[in-house]
């Protein structure tokens, strides 16, 4: 594929709005899935015949299965095509939507979980690629803002729309509504989306079997790291020795292979590096808070499902807010200017929401969303631009998948991490607490009296170790809510390695 010169796309292409409608709604309904089915876990527990341990298996069968698949998305779209490539994708994936809502076992359930899972993986990074070869070079930082907008947003629609189908409906309906969406995307790409051309290119099967057993086995211990007690339990601890000496085996396999399964000139390229890095920071700081609060806001603050979504749509509105600001300003102003005032405004909202207590109202919890949406636009769609800016229209599938490789397992890592904090730091928080509830500091509590009041006596003792357990769940919260921004703030040195791609004029007109 020959490199697009300014006003000339890769792929020209009529009805380019249309087109990107259809390219939009096949990753948004992806992104969706991904937390979707969250909210229903305890509908599916209990229709499905499930343990609360086993019922887990629903999301991690999805996780492992889209993080084996993406390496080989590269090889797949220049062996079939990249149209053949994305229809498939997109039917596969509202076949097994369907199959996930007629499925009346657990073990039904993860099998069909597994195949959405697969294609899942492909949507993301042929999307992505999609919305850059349909477009002109200088169309590109608007291109990546507009996708950017979906893959922010759709994990903060996830529980909203998964909660509001589960209360009125039913939870299958988690599924079914892809179908509808999947059907008017499929039609829309089934007429308008050009391929790129084909490529005779070998599948490196040890290259890409040593990936795909690293990430698993990376992604198994993360997942089962809480319930088995990390690295106490021998489970995680082989979980773990496996995905560290798979992962050096292919990065040697990568290095040193005639033909690997990814181009080693894209590890040449520094924005890509830079940017897969920057993916594992983002992904674990972005996606870390959206497991939070849910689960924070309705267990200790008693928000329903519905206006815990309403809550977090502040932190969306954010988003779309700057990355439209970021298309605009892209070509303007040098982007890691935007990528680093984003990642301190990102740690900023986080710093404030360590600053929360019980006792406040709603409206820290919106103001804080809106400005970490501020951040997170104005860090995401430039630092995609700017990976590649510098990366020959070729590469494009294969460094689309390694970005979201990266910026998948940087959310389950995030995710993870914050939980295991979350409940130690709880436990140790109430242990600190819990001793300093005696008598002599709450005289209503004495201990003594305990016999004469019965019953009565053991209610009051109930319900201060449930305040106890709320406070200190809360410090764990807050401590979780400080650890990101460090994190957050540590990673803007990498801005400087990022290197500023040719100044191309932004036309804002059709």
């Amino acid at each position: 594929m020959t490199t697009a010169h300014p006003g000339e796309a890769a792929l020209p292409v009529k009805h380019r709005w249309l087109l990107t409608i259809g390219v939009m709604g096949a990753m948004v309904m992806q992104i969706l899935d991904t937390t979707i089915a969250n909210v229903a876990l305890p509908h599916m527990q209990t229709s499905l015949g499930a343990t609360m341990d086993s019922v887990t298996w629903v999301l991690t069968s999805y996780i492992v299965a889209t993080a084996i698949a993406l390496p080989a998305t590269g090889w797949l779209s220049d062996r079939f095509g990249s149209r053949n490539l994305f229809l498939i994708a997109v039917g596969g994936f509202i076949i097994a939507s369907m199959l996930c809502g007629t499925a009346v076992n657990l073990e039904e359930m993860v099998l069909f979980r597994i195949f959405q899972g697969v294609f899942a993986a492909f949507i993301n990074p042929l999307s992505q690629t999609a919305m850059l070869d349909i477009n002109p070079p200088e169309r590109h930082a608007k291109a990546m803002a507009v996708w950017g907008m979906g893959v922010m947003v759709g994990p903060i629609l996830g529980p909203v729309i998964g909660g509001w189908l589960t209360e009125s409906y039913n939870w299958r309906w988690v599924f079914y509504v892809n179908l509808p969406v999947g059907a008017l995307t499929f039609a829309i790409l089934w007429f308008l989306l050009p391929s790129r051309p084909k490529g005779a290119r070998g599948f490196d099967i040890t290259g890409f079997a040593l990936i795909a057993i690293a990430v698993a086995a990376f992604q198994l211990m993360l997942d089962r790291g809480q319930a088995e007690d990390w690295f106490q339990s021998w489970e995680i601890i082989g979980w773990a020795a496996l995905s560290a000496m798979f992962a050096w085996m292919a990065l040697v396999h990568l290095a040193t292979a005639k033909n690997p399964l990814f181009d080693r000139h894209l590890f040449k390229n520094r924005n890509l590096v830079t940017g897969m890095f920057f993916m594992l920071v983002i992904g674990l700081a972005t996606m870390a808070p959206m497991a939070l609060l849910p689960p924070m806001l309705q267990s200790l603050f008693g928000y329903p499902v519905i206006d815990t979504g309403l809550l977090l749509a502040p932190r969306g509105l954010g988003v779309l807010v700057t990355m439209f600001l970021a298309g605009q300003l892209m070509g303007r102003i040098d982007p890691r200017w935007m990528i680093g005032i984003g990642l301190a405004i990102f740690s900023f909202s986080l710093w404030q929401m360590a600053h929360w207590s019980l006792e406040m109202d709603w409206r820290p919890v919106a103001i804080s969303g809106f400005v970490q949406g501020l951040g997170m636009g104005l860090v995401f769609m430039p630092l995609n631009a700017m990976a590649f800016a510098t990366l020959g229209p070729q590469y494009r599938t294969d460094g689309a998948s390694l970005l979201n490789l990266f910026r998948s397992i940087g959310a389950s890592a995030g995710i993870s991490m914050v939980t295991m904090f979350l409940a130690r730091n709880t436990q140790i928080s109430h242990a600190d607490i819990g001793q300093h509830v005696t008598a002599q500091t709450i005289p209503s509590l004495d201990l003594s009296a305990a016999d004469r009041f019965g019953s009565l006596a053991e209610g009051v003792f109930a319900a201060a170790n449930a305040e106890v357990t709320r406070q200190a769940m809360m410090i764990a919260y807050i401590d979780d809510f400080y650890l990101m921004a460090i994190v957050s703030i540590a990673v803007l040195p990498l801005v400087l390695l990022l290197k500023r791609p040719a100044k191309i004029e932004i036309v804002h007109s059709e």
